[in-house]
């Protein structure tokens, strides 16, 4: 049986992943990358990184193909375009970087320490409305919320 943290470790062995820095790099290019938020709607809705798509990585290999209500037809295009796979601290999205790849998308990437790595090197979030999200509020909604149950016996 695997753990969580061995799945993400052998997808970090064959999925690329960008730092935020370097996100913030390739935003000001003149051919920017897809930005893909693998997160829940209501963690999008909270604040996300502004012309990000969200797709739930629940629905993601539906997403990526014609045919399907879930098709996302942005997504579906983009096989050969720079997808940059975003979530809350970079692990989901090592893992729906990797279905990525495998479905064929040549250049997806993993946005190595998520939301939380963006937010820390001060970079912009908007909410569902496109209102700019504080500093402050955006810090209190990164912090870690595990509760004594979710800890467990270690």
């Amino acid at each position: 049986m695997k753990r969580f943290s061995q799945l993400i470790e052998e997808c970090r062995q064959h999925v690329a992943e960008i730092y935020p820095w370097d996100l913030a790099q390739h935003l000001e290019s003149p051919d920017p990358p897809l930005l893909l938020d693998v997160r829940e709607p209501y963690e999008f809705d909270a604040m996300h990184i502004e012309g990000s798509l969200q797709v739930p990585r629940g629905i993601l290999e539906s997403a990526c193909e014609w045919g399907y209500e879930e098709t996302v037809p942005e997504l579906v295009q983009a096989r050969d375009r720079e997808v940059v796979v975003i979530c809350r601290s970079g692990n989901r999205s090592l893992l729906a970087a990797d279905t990525l790849l495998s479905m064929g998308y040549s250049r997806a990437v993993s946005l190595r320490t998520g939301l939380r790595g963006w937010n820390d090197y001060e970079q912009p979030l908007v909410d569902r409305h496109g209102n700019g999200v504080s500093l402050d509020a955006s810090d209190d909604y990164f912090m870690p919320k595990v509760s004594k149950q979710q800890l467990g016996s270690r």
